[in-house]
């Protein structure tokens, strides 16, 4: 089995890769900025400890891809799709995430704090210790997902469908829930951490 490539320390500048397909290769505190990404497949690609800046991630596509602690800057992944990918300590700021597509992988310790991700779809994915505070999530699927220790205040789940999703961070008392469609089992999570017992 070929030794994946790596590209180490690289910049890349006003480039265009539309349409590209990027496989097996590592990419390793790289920089990307003012790059067209639309359209862009990749497949088993590696990029750890890269910069994205203000690069258009339009309606590409991402299958068993890591973005290891990167940070996205003013880019704009609309209608962009992940899955199986692997997100851990990521951070995104002053992005487009929305019609955003996650289904599985790991985004654990992911930094969306304030983000606009009303209406995303979230489907089986770790999420643990996420930084979710003041994200606007009104109408978001959260279905399956794994958000125990994930910070939450001020955050607004307003018509979210989070059923099968862990909830034992959300405070009602900090996290706007008004209409969210949750499970019986959930029911009984936030009941217990409002300091309710049922009878």
């Amino acid at each position: 089995m070929a030794e994946m490539e790596t590209v180490e320390g690289a910049s890349f500048s006003g480039e265009d890769w539309y349409g590209d397909e990027l496989g097996e290769r590592h990419y390793l505190r790289c920089t990307f900025r003012d790059l067209d990404m639309t359209e862009l497949v990749s497949q088993g690609t590696v990029f750890e400890e890269c910069v994205f800046g203000n690069v258009k991630f339009n309606a590409s596509r991402h299958t068993d891809s890591a973005f290891l602690r990167c940070s996205f800057l003013r880019c704009n992944l609309f209608e962009a799709e992940f899955a199986g990918c692997k997100l851990t300590g990521s951070s995104f700021e002053q992005c487009t995430l929305r019609p955003l597509r996650v289904t599985g992988g790991d985004w654990s310790f992911v930094n969306l704090g304030e983000a606009d991700l009303r209406g995303v779809t979230f489907q089986g994915v770790r999420m643990r210790e996420a930084d979710l505070a003041m994200a606007h999530c009104d109408g978001a699927t959260f279905s399956g997902v794994d958000l125990s220790g994930a910070h939450l205040a001020k955050a607004r789940f307003n018509k979210c469908d989070l059923r099968g999703s862990d909830l034992t961070a959300f405070h009602p008392a900090e996290v706007e829930l008004r209409d969210a469609v949750i499970d019986a089992a959930q029911a009984v999570v936030l009941v217990q951490a409002l300091g309710l017992r049922l009878g």
